[in-house]
């Protein structure tokens, strides 16, 4: 059996369903046993969505067809009564909030353990998204943000995530400066944020104004095949996409984006002034001596001249490449030996031997070079020692000699 409403045929027997054809409909308290489907374009005026405690479910036929609309100033389409709110899962609607100082959320979870997740929603003219405070995690799949300032201000302390994947954003107003997503009072996110945003920024706005104290977590703002321009144009220098965090920050993990800048965890040390290396005593290795000048380092650090230490928790895997001239005595035989202490313990991963060449002029060189896989977790340093082999003659080595550190 069936019933027909609207020119549609709808099956008998969906319990669980209720159907939305005006505000009213989204009124006073909801049950969180039901599925509300928006049935046609609504006209919200003044009438606020209260999302319970035992959440809320919202689906559409599709974003064209379905939606929730109000051009009322100083409106709020989703608010949390007291003691906060549930879950909230919304799919396949449009949402157009386009009144002065209005906006689409000011809802808090209940428990610190809720989910808004968000599946093929456009966000038409918009004033603002508005704030979702202490949230578990968020989810935005196929997500579109079309014309006016839709910022979402996400606020508190967030025990999981964020995502918002293929989502696109367009068009936004000319006269926008709040961000895209924005750092609310509190924020700090114990899990990732990730997005592979496609994004049109207007003059004045940023991507995300999220800072490093935002994620405690190294690693964890991760902004991951974005494409970001702004007014149609790509500039990865744009320091305004990004104006409080940076590619290099520990928090960051940025890859194979267009229009941003990416991080290269690694980086390198050469030998900005030498030093001679004192050899104690035949096949005795010893730290290489010399000033060392430390460039591009990113998730890593260097405590001490000739020492790089990891500070990140991933990648864990790295390659070390080498380039090392050694000033030494002809014709001994020399051996350069990759150490990593894990804070406690020297463990030698890597060796290289050298016979020295008998040169023309006031000094005789070997030369190595190559590179090799090394595991490190955080804290772990590597630096390189030297051993004579042949002898306990002393050695140098020399300006330049480079050592570059980057992740497999």
């Amino acid at each position: 059996m069936s019933i027909i409403r609207k020119g549609l045929v709808t099956p008998s027997g969906l319990a669980n369903r209720l159907i939305v054809t005006k505000s009213d409909d989204l009124a006073g308290i909801l049950d969180s046993t039901k599925e509300y489907f928006i049935d046609g374009i609504i006209d919200m005026g003044n009438q606020s969505i209260e999302i319970p405690a035992g959440g809320l479910y919202i689906k559409g036929f599709n974003f064209d067809i379905s939606g929730l609309t109000s051009t009322e100033p100083n409106f709020t389409l989703f608010t949390s009564p007291s003691g906060g709110s549930g879950n909230l899962l919304m799919a396949d609607c449009f949402i157009d909030i386009s009144g002065t100082n209005s906006q689409v959320y000011d809802i808090v979870s209940e428990t610190g353990f809720e989910a808004v997740e968000v599946g093929r929603i456009n966000y038409n003219n918009c004033a603002s998204l508005g704030t979702i405070d202490s949230y578990r995690q968020g989810l935005e799949e196929g997500t579109g943000r079309f014309g006016g300032s839709p910022s979402l201000t996400l606020k508190g302390s967030w025990v999981g995530g964020y995502r918002a994947t293929t989502t696109i954003i367009r068009s936004l107003s000319a006269m926008m400066t709040e961000p895209v997503f924005k750092a609310g009072a509190g924020f700090v996110m114990q899990s990732r944020f990730l997005t592979d945003i496609n994004c049109d920024l207007p003059a004045l706005a940023p991507l995300l104004d999220f800072a490093p104290a935002n994620f405690p977590n190294s690693s964890t703002l991760q902004l991951v095949g974005c494409i970001v321009t702004r007014d149609g144009i790509s500039d990865a220098n744009d320091i305004n996409i990004t104006p409080n965090i940076s590619r290099t920050n520990l928090s960051s993990r940025w890859k194979s984006n267009n229009g941003l800048l990416n991080t290269f965890v690694g980086g390198a040390i050469s030998v900005s002034t030498e030093a001679n290396t004192v050899i104690a005593a035949i096949n005795t290795p010893v730290d290489i001596a010399g000033l060392f000048a430390e460039t591009d380092l990113q998730h890593f650090d260097s405590p001490s001249d000739g020492v790089l230490r990891h500070t990140g928790n991933t990648p864990l895997e790295f390659n070390v490449a080498f380039d090392f001239s050694l000033d030494g005595t002809k014709d001994k035989v020399y051996k350069i030996h990759l150490i990593v202490n894990n804070g406690i313990t020297d463990t030698e991963v890597f060796t290289q031997s050298r016979v020295i060449n008998n040169l023309a002029g006031g000094r005789d060189e070997g030369y190595f070079s190559g590179s090799t896989g090394v595991f490190l977790s955080s804290g772990n340093t590597v630096r390189w020692q030297v051993s004579n082999l042949s002898s306990s003659q002393n050695c140098t080595l020399e300006t330049d000699s480079v050592s570059r550190i980057s992740e497999r």
